[in-house]
């Protein structure tokens, strides 16, 4: 496996371009956070991601997590590593100062969590989890709870948790058991068994605070009787320290497909008399409450595509410099060459970048949307943000998460037959990444929530600004020259886009099937059709640099050619998926369901 070195070019650029660093950093919270912050911000991340935590990775893969008399013990190296992570002061990058944070953007602190994640995504899990928690009290815990939680969770010296699943409601959350009974003094006693819980259990931090849902006594069925709680593994003392131990039990870890360093642990609540709890928010409320924690982690979970096809990525571009097979094609009965130089390695090589390069432009998009709807100089700005981050969520954790595995399984392709030998390492990328679409709700729950809910909210108003935009950027470009020629595909991409938003837009309810039948689809093409104007955008500020004899000429011609790529390539096959969209749910159920039967 070869070593990995974060991008900081990249993401910088990326972070300039299309965050438009210079507007963000006018904002009164962001005032601090100047172009050299956050370029020391990302160096500093690099140096942490490349020498400590990514050198870890198939180390986690092969030791993995293991239960141990009750206890999960981590593999060798992560506890030092993640103690490496909290003195950094990593976990609070975005974070309030009033808990411990530093009050830097979300895009600066998922461009950071990118570093982590692509350096190992198992480690990356543990932080991930804990910022949710720590959004989900700030939103809607009391005073009392905050007082006594989100520091400690801020700095990561305890982490955090999100207890949704059990055995019998998986994506359906509304149909859990978990049962909370109130206890005189205002706690509340937890009884019931989740499954699926990342980080559940380890031995990095000296506390771990689990967000768990449960139903109180005489709550309504379905979603509308759920509430949230804190529960903690080890119950703060009278000085807030960690005291006795909670009525909180790792039974069993899941053996997965990858991620094997990341402990995915069954645990049960109330074996012993009952689990102390605090309810978050209000009794029945839960479910609002943990969409605050989910909708933050699924732009984050939405960055693991990003990370892992970076990573990917650079493992097949250094295989295939090194690699010699056959003769250039142009050279026939030559010597062998380095794969790199043959066409077809070429073409996977460029579609792993454009990709990847498109989606972490989609991915901080989506971030600076979101710091934009909480710091917004007014109303309507912050208005207008909220609605562009909630409309951007499902796309970039979809689409990114799809791209992801798409990236990870060209790594292999590249490497050939060596790939498939776990030795090369380049497997474990693939095993990895392929928890991603399903984490945090499927990828075709996100397609559903984009048009069965965000695409109407508003009545439309959000996609149409956005796409309204996007066309306001094509008049921009010049008519002649490279960026000349990604107008026609963008062009045609972004009609095909808005007819299928408009087709879906006009469906009533009893033609629901018909929206769901398209959903996916039309997720696709979505973040397709985004991607590539992101990569236009980022041409044309290369350009620009071009121009004023400004940056690195090879990097920002490359960003010129990646967008050509992406608008000429990998575009056509979005745009044609307008007939999927549009051609209803007819065939998905031409068949009986006895005919599936093998």
């Amino acid at each position: 496996m070869t070593s990995y070195r974060a991008p900081v070019k990249d993401i910088q650029f990326t972070l300039e371009t299309i965050c438009d660093w210079p507007s963000l950093t006018r904002l009164d919270a962001f005032v601090d956070a100047t172009p050299d912050v956050m370029l020391a911000v990302i160096e500093e991340a690099a140096k942490l991601s490349a020498q400590v935590i990514a050198p870890l990775n198939r180390k986690g893969d092969l030791e993995g997590s293991r239960l141990v008399d009750g206890k999960v013990v981590t593999p060798d190296g992560f506890a030092d590593a993640y103690r490496q992570y909290v003195d950094g002061g990593w976990n609070g990058l975005s974070f309030s100062p009033d808990w411990g944070g530093q009050g830097l953007p979300f895009a600066l602190a998922l461009a950071v969590q990118e570093t982590w994640t692509a350096a190992n995504m198992a480690f990356s899990l543990c932080p991930m989890l804990t910022q949710g928690a720590i959004e989900a009290l700030t939103h809607h815990g009391s005073d009392a709870l905050k007082a006594l939680y989100l520091e400690k969770l801020v700095t990561g010296e305890w982490t955090g948790t999100m207890n949704l699943t059990e055995p019998q409601a998986g994506s359906d959350v509304g149909a859990l058991k978990s049962r909370a009974e109130p206890n005189d003094d205002g706690s509340w006693k937890i009884f019931g068994q989740k499954i699926y819980i990342t980080w559940g259990d380890h031995d990095m931090a000296e506390n771990i605070i689990h967000l768990v849902l449960a139903r109180t006594p005489g709550a309504p069925a379905g979603t509308k009787g759920i509430s949230l709680f804190v529960v903690p593994k080890f119950l703060p003392d009278a000085e807030g320290r960690p005291g006795a131990r909670n009525d909180v039990t790792c039974v069993s870890l899941e053996h997965k497909l990858g991620i094997h360093a990341s402990p995915t642990c069954v645990l049960q609540f109330g074996d012993e008399g009952g689990a102390i709890g605090w309810l978050v928010g209000e009794e029945n409320r839960g479910m609002r409450c943990m969409f605050t924690m989910m909708n933050h982690a699924r732009i984050n979970v939405g960055l693991q595509g990003v990370s892992i096809a970076e990573r990917a990525y650079q493992q097949a571009v250094a295989y295939a410099r090194d690699r010699v097979q056959s003769a250039d094609i142009s050279q026939p009965g030559g010597d062998g060459v380095p794969i790199i130089r043959h066409a077809d390695v070429r073409r996977m090589l460029m579609t792993m970048k454009a990709n990847t390069e498109a989606v972490r432009a989609l991915a901080y998009y989506n971030a600076a949307a979101v710091d934009r709807a909480h710091f917004g100089a007014s109303d309507d700005e912050r208005k207008a943000a909220q609605g562009l981050a909630d409309l951007l969520t499902p796309v970039t954790k979809a689409f990114a998460t799809d791209l992801g595995v798409e990236t990870t399984s060209l790594a292999i392709q590249i490497h050939g037959g060596m790939g498939y030998v776990e030795e090369t390492g380049v497997a474990q990328h693939y095993r990895d990444a392929r928890i991603a679409p399903i984490y945090e709700g499927t990828n075709g729950i996100q397609a559903m929530d984009l048009v069965g809910r965000k695409l109407m909210m508003e009545g439309g108003l959000h996609w149409r600004e956005l796409f309204q935009q996007i066309r306001d950027d094509l008049g921009d470009l010049p008519s002649q020259g490279d960026l000349g020629l990604l107008a026609p595909y963008l062009e045609d991409g972004l009609d095909a886009l808005q007819n299928a938003a408009i087709w879906l837009s006009g469906n009533d309810a009893d033609k629901m099937r018909d929206t769901a039948a398209g959903a996916a689809p039309f997720l696709r093409m979505f973040g397709a059709v985004v991607g590539g104007w992101l990569l236009m955008k980022q041409a044309m500020a290369a350009q620009e640099r071009l121009d004023a004899g400004e940056g690195d000429p090879a990097f920002l011609k490359a960003k010129i050619t990646t967008a050509r790529f992406f608008a000429e390539q990998l575009l056509p096959p979005a745009t044609a998926l307008l007939g999927p969209v549009t051609r209803g749910s007819a065939l998905l159920y031409a068949l009986d369901e006895e005919d599936f039967a093998a």
